[in-house]
């Protein structure tokens, strides 16, 4: 049995909790100490019967991720992973936890190209008969050239928030929620969005 750790953009496959212990150490993680307890929770981690992942927490908000696998590499794990959740997602009744995982690990996933992105917000809109202010469900579809799925949301917010029709106070949602969706179309621009 090996391991996948994941902090960030730094991830790798290893085959013992010394290897482990290696690469975590080589990160810039301050906030977090590697010591006897840590290395002993990892290994009751690894010798117990349980499969799903187990996160640590760096600090607020900040975690590495330790998975169990049967891969070697980090390429033959992300090429057996992706087609995992891809069937699981594909399967009726997949579990909320299995979808949202599968969700948070696809907007993680580097792909330069373009994406076909679609973000649902609360914008805010004038009454023009009552002069007060309401929110409004709005959906705004786009194009987008980016690096990710994450990266193609960053950049739809950050348009939608320079617009100057578009009040400051509106609220936009979480890229893992179920109001934004995002289809890699490919590398090259196509010529127009299907749909």
């Amino acid at each position: 049995m090996n391991l996948y750790l994941r902090y960030f953009d730094d991830e790798t496959v290893v085959s013992s909790v010394t290897d482990a212990v290696s690469f975590l150490k080589s990160l810039k993680m301050d906030d977090f100490d590697i010591n006897d307890e840590f290395v002993a929770s990892l290994n009751e981690f690894v010798e117990s019967p349980v499969s799903y992942p187990k996160r640590y927490k760096v600090r607020a908000h900040y975690y590495f991720i330790v998975i169990k696998t049967n891969a070697a590499t980090l390429e033959e794990f992300k090429r057996n992973n992706m087609k995992s959740m891809l069937e699981t997602d594909d399967q009726q009744g997949a579990s909320a936890s299995s979808k949202k995982y599968t969700k948070d690990t696809l907007l993680g996933q580097s792909s330069k190209g373009w994406y076909d992105g679609q973000l649902n917000f609360k914008r805010v809109i004038c009454v023009p008969s009552t002069g007060k202010f309401q929110y409004k469900d709005t959906i705004f579809r786009a194009l987008v050239k980016a690096d990710s799925a994450v990266n193609c949301y960053e950049r739809i917010v950050d348009y939608l928030k320079g617009r100057p029709d578009i009040d400051h106070r509106s609220q936009y949602p979480s890229p893992r929620g179920k109001n934004f969706q995002c289809t890699f179309v490919g590398e090259k621009r196509p010529a127009k969005i299907e749909g």
